[in-house]
């Protein structure tokens, strides 16, 4: 009786043993990475969006550099003419100045703010790009049977790589351009 339960017990387990072979083996995974720096650095369209974005960030950097310009002119002009105000004109002139601060801040936040003018622009031009990179990784990913695909360029630090598992260059053949 103990000789059979050993026996059932030593075939349950060369089972076991078996099952968990066969489904390690089935469930090998592939891994690849690409690099988008490098990938929307190639691409002439996302290269001409970034020189738009910055050429529209330079000019609203140089409207608000006026701006803050003129705003400490008034307020160097109002610190050299405070003794000779009446407190009537101080205040005037005090708000004037707080009213001129709100208008420039307020302007900083239309130009550079998260849902300012240069955050749009970026979403506009950038974003199409960007989707069709992604869906030309996600293409290839599956073609090749890949379980996940790192980006080289974001904030995961990748200490080696070995080249023959980057996609970068296939990913830039899928979008239509050549190395």
């Amino acid at each position: 009786m103990i000789q059979s339960k050993l026996i059932k017990m030593k075939k349950l387990i060369v089972v076991g043993i078996f099952l968990l072979v066969a489904s390690l083996s089935g469930s090998a995974q592939k891994y690849a990475f690409v690099d988008t720096d490098y990938i929307l650095g190639k691409l002439p369209s996302y290269v001409a969006a970034q020189e738009q974005l910055d050429k529209l960030s330079q000019k609203y950097q140089k409207e608000l550099e006026t701006l803050h310009a003129e705003l400490d002119q008034s307020f160097k002009d109002f610190q050299s003419e405070v003794v000779l105000l009446s407190q009537d004109m101080k205040r005037k002139r005090e708000e004037q100045i707080a009213n001129r601060e709100k208008e420039y801040k307020k302007l900083q936040r239309q130009y550079f703010g998260p849902d300012g003018e240069l955050s749009k622009k970026k979403e506009s031009l950038i974003k199409p790009i960007q989707d069709d990179v992604f869906t030309a990784i996600q293409t290839i990913a599956e073609q090749g049977g890949y379980a996940v695909v790192f980006d080289k360029a974001g904030n995961m630090t990748m200490i080696y790589t070995n080249a023959k598992y980057d996609l970068s260059d296939q990913v830039l053949q899928k979008l239509g351009y050549k190395n």
